[in-house]
C-alpha cells in the first residue's frame, strides 16, 4: 500500500495542477477507494475559474468509480476488492436533513441539522476524486456496489450527471403526457432529457446550438430540437405547443437568458425546474412571471446522492432504458488531467465528458 498518491489540486483561480499528496488515513466509519475512473464536471470548471471558492490545496472532483482498498472498523456489508461507486453528494445519513429526505442539504454537525449544499463534500469541503485514492466518509450510507457486467464508463455518469439531470425531471414532477422543454444539452441537460422521457413526458423539446448535442438529445428522447442560433427558442416552443406553453421547463445551464426563456415558455401553472449553477444575480422579468399571479412554481435541485440513489441509477443503466456511453467523448490518464481541463473548460473538439483513468 503506497503512502503517497497523485492528485489534481486547486492552486489558485486559473490553476489546477497534478501533485503528490499523502494517501488519506481513514476513520472507523470511512472507506478508502482506489479510483479506477473519474471525470471532470462543469462545477470543477467553476472552481478552476474562481467562480466557486474552495480551499487552496484541495483535491478536486466528485465522481468516483473504483475498488475498495480499505474499510473502517465499523463498516459492515462490504469487502475489500469490491467495485463500487459513491455519489457526488455523500450524506451522513443521520442528520435532520437526511432523515427528512434532504440528503443534499446535509448539516450533520450544525445546530438544526441543515446546511445549504452540505451533502456535497468531495472536492468542496474534503479532498475529492481526481486522484489515485479517495476517502469516502460515512461509507455505509454512500458506497454502492457496481453490478456485474457494467463497465466503469457505463456507471461513470451515475454519481453526478445522471443523478442531477434526472432530478430536474423529478423535481418538476413531470407526469405522463406532459410537454417538457430542456434548455441546454450539455451532459446534465441530456440526462434531463432522458429523465423527462422516463418520467412519462410525451412531447420533449431540446434546445442547444451544437448539432452533435441535438442529435444525441434525439437519441435520449427529444421529439423536437431547436438550434437557438437560427431560431428564437421561445417563439419556436410556443409554436410547437400551439401557444399553450410547456408543463415543465428545465434550465440546465445556469444563465440569466436560459432561466428567463424557461419562464417565458411556461403554461399558467407550469413549473420551472432549475439545475444551473449560477455565478451572478438572477432577475425575474415581470411580464414573464405574470406579475407573480400565474400559479407557476420555481424549484431548484442539487444532485441527489447516497447508496440507494446510486443503486437505482445503476439499475436504469443495466436495464438498457438509457445508454449514456455516448456522453464519454474523450479519455485521458491522470498524468494528463491538466490537458483534459484545458480541453473541457474551453469546450473544444465536441467534448461532452472526459473519462480520467490512473494510467
Amino acid at each position: 500500500m503506497p503512502t503517497m498518491m497523485k492528485a489534481a489540486i486547486f492552486i489558485e483561480p486559473g490553476r489546477i495542477e497534478l501533485d503528490d499528496k499523502p494517501v488519506p488515513d481513514i476513520g472507523p466509519n470511512d472507506a478508502l477507494i482506489r479510483i479506477t475512473t473519474t471525470t471532470i464536471c462543469g462545477t470543477d470548471v467553476h472552481i478552476l475559474k474562481g467562480e466557486y471558492p474552495v480551499a487552496k490545496g484541495l483535491t478536486i472532483g466528485h465522481e468516483p468509480v473504483g475498488v475498495i482498498e480499505k474499510l473502517g472498523s465499523n463498516v459492515l456489508g462490504y469487502e475489500e476488492g469490491q467495485r463500487v461507486i459513491a455519489g457526488a453528494i455523500c450524506p451522513s445519513g443521520y442528520s435532520n436533513a437526511c432523515l427528512d429526505g434532504l440528503c443534499s442539504q446535509d448539516g450533520q454537525h450544525h445546530k438544526h441539522g441543515l446546511k445549504p449544499m452540505g451533502g456535497w463534500r468531495f472536492g468542496n469541503t474534503i479532498d475529492g476524486t481526481q486522484a489515485e485514492y479517495v476517502l469516502v466518509p460515512d461509507a455505509m450510507a454512500n458506497l454502492s456496489p457496481v453490478p456485474d457486467g457494467l463497465t466503469d464508463e457505463q456507471v461513470l455518469m451515475c454519481p453526478d450527471i445522471m443523478s442531477t439531470g434526472f432530478s430536474g425531471a423529478e423535481a418538476g414532477k413531470i407526469k405522463i403526457g406532459d410537454t417538457v422543454v430542456v434548455f441546454a444539452q450539455g451532459p446534465i441537460g441530456l440526462c434531463a432529457t432522458a429523465g423527462a422521457k422516463l418520467c412519462g413526458a410525451t412531447t420533449i423539446i431540446a434546445v442547444d446550438s451544437v448539432p452533435e448535442r441535438l442529435e444525441i438529445a434525439r437519441k435520449m428522447g427529444a421529439d423536437h430540437t431547436i438550434d437557438f442560433r437560427s431560431t428564437d427558442p421561445v417563439a419556436e416552443v410556443m409554436k410547437i405547443t400551439d401557444g399553450r406553453g410547456v408543463d415543465v421547463a428545465i434550465e440546465a445551464l445556469g444563465l440569466q437568458e436560459t432561466f428567463e426563456n424557461c419562464l417565458r415558455v411556461l403554461k399558467p401553472g407550469g413549473t420551472l425546474s432549475s439545475l444551473g449553477v449560477y455565478s451572478g444575480d438572477l432577475t425575474i422579468p415581470l411580464d414573464a412571471f405574470s406579475a407573480g399571479l400565474g400559479d407557476n412554481k420555481i424549484v431548484t435541485s442539487l444532485c441527489p446522492g447516497g447508496k440507494e440513489r446510486m443503486r437505482r441509477l445503476m439499475e436504469v443503466v443495466a436495464s438498457g432504458r438509457v445508454d449514456l456511453k455516448p456522453l464519454v467523448t474523450h479519455r485521458y490518464t491522470l498524468d494528463n488531467i491538466v490537458e483534459a481541463y484545458d480541453l473541457f473548460s474551453h469546450q473544444r473538439d465536441g467534448v461532452l465528458k472526459v473519462a480520467i483513468t490512473p494510467n
